[in-house]
Formats: structure tokens, sequence, C-alpha cells
């Protein structure tokens, strides 16, 4: 038997879904919420197979509960049903965890069809929903990841060290510290990085900073490197690729032109 929370502010659209899943004799919805605040409680208390959440909710969103529903009982799997198809919506959802997204402008058969999928560990996308997600995948940016793949394949060990520590968010002072060379060398180092590096909006990070040693910039686009560190900018680069892989100790002896190491205090 697949257990279901079933979430939406209209009472009319619940009664309606529920109709729909009593279908199904191996679906039971064993609980109901009109927020989402609710639909997150319900969750930990019956801790059902799949949570049934709509987006527009009072008191908590159906994006945020989908959040605080994978974290807190990330046995449930989350499936979004809404109205409403826009990219962002779709790309939240996703993001925040959910295995499917459907449209209640679809066919019935295709909600029971979603349950039961993510009830078994799979996802389930509504066909407009997978055309369009199919559609932002198709627009370059699987082939831009492949190329970013390849180009971290043929960095040296000590390039890798500091893109792996500038996908984290480490300043090039920070970066500087922790693999003991010093902060000219990791600005350097890390400049192309900078150069290749585009975030969503498509504004690009600048070559060098304002002052010597500041990680504040001017910046061509929205966003700046603080941000950036901050993660309110995503950006789509090289660094994304092994930004979380564990840096490598500096335990190998420096050489070259990184002889002029800062010893460790």
């Amino acid at each position: 038997m697949i257990s279901v929370v079933l979430a939406d502010d209209e009472a009319v659209i619940r009664a309606g879904v529920r109709a729909i899943l009593a279908a199904d004799p191996d679906v039971e919805v064993v609980a109901e919420a009109a927020d989402g605040h609710e639909a997150v409680e319900l969750v930990r208390r019956h801790r059902p197979d799949v949570a049934l959440l709509d987006i527009r909710m009072p008191r908590l969103d159906g994006l945020a509960a989908t959040e605080e529903i994978r974290r807190l009982v990330p046995a449930t799997a989350v499936v979004v049903l809404t109205t409403f198809s826009e990219d962002e919506y779709i790309a939240r959802a996703l993001g925040g965890g959910a295995s499917g997204f459907l449209l209640k402008t679809g066919d019935p058969r295709e909600l029971l069809a979603g349950v039961r999928a993510v009830a078994d560990g799979g996802a389930y996308l509504s066909p407009k929903v997978a055309a369009r997600v199919i559609s932002e995948l198709g627009d370059g940016r699987m082939s831009r990841g492949a190329t970013a793949r390849s180009r971290a394949g043929e960095l040296t060990d000590r390039e890798r060290d500091v893109l792996a520590l500038l996908g984290a968010g480490l300043s090039n002072a920070e970066i500087a510290r922790r693999l003991h060379v010093v902060e000219g060398r990791s600005r350097a180092t890390s400049a192309p990085f900078w150069s290749a590096s585009t975030c969503a909006t498509g504004c690009r990070p600048p070559s060098s900073p304002t002052r010597p040693g500041s990680s504040r910039a001017d910046h061509t686009g929205a966003c700046s490197r603080r941000a950036w560190r901050r993660s309110r900018c995503r950006v789509t680069s090289t660094a994304t690729v092994i930004a979380s892989a564990r840096p490598r100790p500096a335990s190998r002896p420096l050489t070259g032109s990184f002889s002029k190491a800062i010893p460790p205090r």
C-alpha cells in the first residue's frame, strides 16, 4: 500500500485528487493539509511514501515545504502538483528535492503513474514539463558541462587544488593560506578560472580586484565575487565540476614557482 499526504489550500481540489487516487486500490491518502506548514507536520507524523503538494499555499508554500520534508523525512518522496509550469517553479521544485512535477491540467492517469513511480524510487514529470526540461538541457548546458569536465582533466594537481577551493567559495587570500603559498600566486592561478566563468544571469566576473587583496570587484553584470561566494549567483564554469571535491592537503614539497611558500602557522 502506497501512503500519501495530500496538501492543497483548496478543499475542492483535495477532494478531486483524493477521488482520483482512490481509483487505485494500492494508494491510500492518510492525511490532508491546507497549507505547507501543516503538510510538513503531517509528513513528520505519518511518514508517508509520497507527499503530494500544491505550490501556492498559505503560511508555507509548496516549494519551501518540499525542502523541509526532504530535510526532515528524506524517505518520503515529494511530488509537486500545480497549475503553474513556469521554468522557475520547475527548477526550484526539482532543485529542492522533488521527485515529480505534475500539472493539474494533465490526464488523471498521469497522477496515478507519478505517485507509483516516485513511491518505487523513480521520478516522474508531466509530458509538458518534461518537454521544457529537455529544451533547457538541449540549449547547450549539457555540452558546456562536458567541455568543463574535459578542461578539468587537463589541469595540474596544483591547479585542481586551487580550483576546488575556488569552487568552494574561498577568496585568494584564503586559498593562499590553505595551500601555504603567497597570495599573488593563488590569484594568478585562479584568474583563468574567473575569466572563464559565467553566472546564471549571463554576467562575467572581472579579471582583477579593485584593490590588492580585495575580494570585492567591479562587475559587468548583476552579481559580484562576494555574492558568488555566498551562492547568490550560481556560477556555471569549470569550477563547478569539482567544487565538491575534497582539496588535497599541501603535504608534498613545493617546487618551482611555488617555492616561496608561507610556512604553516
